[in-house]
């Protein structure tokens, strides 16, 4: 009899345990890793592009404005590590939140534009949580039972291009993990919906990470685009430098502001033509935390506001 008591007893404290452990570790999911972009930051060279990434909102009936914020901190978070992007800390105030850009069916972008681009802003990432939700299942018997749980999400990721005037991509990427544990049959109700906001927000992360490397396969492929923000005596000071990838003895070229296209028929605005090349400019010094500093190469007349590209 004390035997069996005994026996009973150790049961109970193990499946204590496992309750205990509920929760705290979610199966990774080996199709969201990207492997070969991890030492990406340490071995980019490159001129580092401006991006504008603006907070997500979810349109899902689970997870709330936590969900949104969770997405929105991965994908920058997941950016920065590739050493390729610069976030704009103004973003918001520019153009706002997806939200309203969403509710303004992207006119607002289109608005904007010219004074991203004038700050240095080459694009804008905005997007929303279509889908969230956990399901579960439940062993109907026992004081500890099995729980296998699935999360899924859909996320909607969108980029306007700054330099051309329109969108470039939009696509939904998925978010899909599972869970097995073992949790006492009077586990509380709060233990149970800290669990389920762990998964959900896990699953978003698995979509966020999903979508980083055709992000930057998108980014590899646009023009960096700097500015001539200010011309003293012979010397020409633009509005990138170190932090930007700009090297010293580096040659850009100096372009005017493109035109504007419109459809003919329908007065829809298409995007924008590149500008004329007016001369080139070599960079010879850093000023301030992200400037350079230029002198005249070849060509003309070089202005403040003319726009900068690598030759």
């Amino acid at each position: 009899m004390r035997r069996t008591v005994s026996t009973y007893i150790t049961f109970l404290l193990v499946g204590a345990f496992l309750a205990s452990c509920a929760g705290k570790t979610v199966r990774r999911d080996p199709r969201s890793s990207y492997s070969q972009n991890k030492s990406r930051a340490k071995s980019f060279s490159g001129i580092r592009k401006k991006v504008a990434l603006l907070d997500f909102f979810n349109e899902s009936p689970y997870g709330g404005a936590d969900l949104a914020v969770v997405a929105s901190n991965e994908l920058r978070r997941e950016l920065s590590r590739t050493g390729e992007f610069i976030f704009d800390n103004a973003a918001k105030k520019t153009f706002g939140s997806s939200k309203e850009i969403y509710a303004g069916g992207g006119i607002k972008l289109v608005q904007v534009a010219r004074r991203a681009k004038i700050n240095g802003i080459n694009f804008v990432i905005f997007g929303r949580i279509e889908e969230a939700r956990v399901r579960e299942k439940t062993d109907e018997v026992g004081i500890v039972r099995k729980t296998n749980s699935y999360t899924n999400s859909k996320i909607e990721i969108r980029i306007f291009d700054v330099n051309a005037n329109k969108e470039i991509y939009t696509e939904t990427v998925r978010g899909d993990a599972d869970n097995k544990d073992y949790r006492l049959f009077n586990s509380t109700r709060e233990d149970k919906l800290t669990f389920r906001r762990d998964l959900l927000r896990y699953g978003v992360k698995v979509a966020i990470r999903r979508s980083i490397p055709k992000i930057i396969k998108l980014s590899s492929r646009m023009d960096w685009m700097g500015r001539v923000a200010r011309i003293i005596d012979n010397k020409i000071y633009i509005n990138a430098g170190r932090t930007s990838g700009i090297q010293v003895g580096d040659i850009l070229k100096v372009i005017t502001e493109g035109q504007e296209i419109y459809d003919p028929e329908t007065g829809a605005l298409l995007g924008k033509s590149k500008g004329e090349v007016k001369g080139t400019i070599e960079v010879i010094d850093y000023f301030g935390p992200d400037g350079a500093i230029c002198i005249l190469h070849s060509g003309g007349t070089v202005q403040e506001g003319d726009f900068v590209q690598l030759y």
